[in-house]
């Protein structure tokens, strides 16, 4: 049995939401979005899913540029994670390296054959999915 996590791919005016189950399974939750670097509804937003569903382990994307050197959104993620265990000491939140989850994300979306307009409704959202995947195989790879 697996622990359940919410994943999130923050950028600065989206934040894709994925959830998974206790038996590992990822579910595209939504596609918030807000005001350009207004990332107070973002926050409430999680804590209103942690409220309704209880998760308390996350997994936030952290953006690296290739090399593996920091971004400038990394900074902003760092501050987001802060501010989220600031409103709330019990969230464990672990960054993961999404370096390309966006890029698997367009690929799948175009896969879909989705429009511009839905792909972009989507985009994220199915980026917190690739996230979440990923970093619960990786863990269950390095347990078992």
């Amino acid at each position: 049995m697996t622990k359940k996590y919410l994943g999130l791919d923050l950028g600065t005016n989206s934040l894709g939401i994925a959830k998974s189950d206790i038996l590992g399974f990822v579910h595209g939750v939504e596609n918030l979005r807000f005001d350009r670097n207004q990332y107070v509804m973002a926050r409430k937003r999680v804590h209103q899913i942690v409220k309704e569903t209880g998760i308390t382990n996350i997994v936030i994307g952290y953006p690296l540029h290739l090399n593996g050197e920091k971004s400038e959104m990394s900074d902003v993620v760092e501050r987001f994670v802060q501010d989220l265990k600031n409103e709330d000491p019990m969230l464990s939140i672990e960054l993961f390296d999404e370096r390309l989850s966006s890029v698997e994300a367009n690929n799948n979306i175009s896969q879909m054959g989705y429009n511009h307009d839905k792909r972009k409704a989507n985009v994220d959202k199915i980026a917190a999915c690739i996230i979440l995947d990923t970093f619960i195989r990786k863990k269950e790879a390095n347990n078992g």
